[in-house]
C-alpha cells in the first residue's frame, strides 16, 4: 500500500530511475495468486461472446453516468472523458456470468445499460440474491484491488452494455494520469465500504430467516 501511495503522489521515481515497478496491479496478481488460474477479461469476454460496443458512445455513457456520481465530484467532464479512454466497451446477451464466485479475476466492470444479478452461492447449493446492478454500478472492483477471490457471482438478466477496466489498464492509468487514478481508487474505496455494509445487512436478514 505504501508503494501505491508513493506512485499516486509522485513520491516514487520511474522504473528506469530505480523506482517502483510500472505494473503494480498486474504484478500483484502474479505475486499473490500462486498456483491459481487468473481469469483475464480477454478470456472471459471471449467465453461469453462479448461484442465490441462503439467506444465513442460508450465513453459518452460512462461520462454521463459517473458525472452524476457524488463519489467523483472532484472530477469534471474533461477528467471523466480522459478516464473513459482507459476502459473497454462491450455488449452482452442475457444469462451471461460476467463474474464467477471464488474465481481469481483481474478486471472490474461498470454497468452502462441493462441489469445484472449479484448472487452468493451457498454451501448447500442455494443462491442468495444480494443485489441487482444497474446503470452506473460497478462489479468486481474488490478483486481488482486486492487480487483476492470473487465474493459473488454476477449474471446478466437483460442485454447489457459494460465498460471494463482490467489490471493492465489500471497500471497505465496510474502511470499516465496519477490524479485520475487517485480519484478512481478513492471512489472505489468509498463504494466498497457502502457495498459491504449493504451486503452484510442483506446476509444478516437472510440468515435470521433460516
Amino acid at each position: 500500500m505504501r508503494k501505491l501511495l508513493q506512485r499516486l503522489t509522485g513520491g516514487a521515481k520511474p522504473e528506469a530511475e530505480g523506482g517502483v515497478e510500472s505494473t503494480f496491479f498486474s504484478t500483484m496478481f502474479s505475486e499473490n495468486v500462486e498456483g491459481e488460474s487468473v481469469v483475464s477479461w480477454s478470456q472471459r469476454g471471449a467465453e461469453l461472446g462479448a461484442q465490441p460496443f462503439d467506444a465513442a458512445t460508450g465513453r459518452a455513457l460512462f461520462t454521463q453516468l459517473w458525472g452524476a456520481d457524488k463519489h467523483l465530484a472532484a472530477l469534471d467532464d474533461q477528467d471523466l472523458e480522459r478516464l473513459s479512454q482507459f476502459l473497454q466497451y462491450v455488449k452482452l446477451s442475457p444469462n451471461r456470468e460476467v463474474v464467477r464466485q471464488d474465481e481469481q479475476g483481474d478486471y472490474m466492470v461498470v454497468v452502462l445499460e441493462g441489469t445484472l444479478a449479484v448472487d452468493r452461492l451457498q454451501p448447500w447449493g442455494g443462491r442468495a440474491r444480494l443485489a441487482e446492478a444497474r446503470a452506473g454500478d460497478m462489479l468486481g472492483e474488490m478483486s481488482l484491488l486486492d487480487a483476492g477471490a470473487r465474493f459473488s457471482a454476477c449474471t446478466t438478466l437483460t442485454a447489457c452494455t459494460l465498460a471494463v477496466l482490467d489490471a493492465q489498464a489500471l497500471d497505465r492509468l496510474m502511470a499516465e494520469e496519477p490524479r485520475l487514478a487517485a480519484a478512481l481508487l478513492a471512489s472505489l474505496a468509498r463504494r466498497l465500504s457502502l457495498s459491504l455494509r449493504q451486503v452484510s445487512a442483506r446476509l444478516g436478514a437472510l440468515l435470521s430467516r433460516d
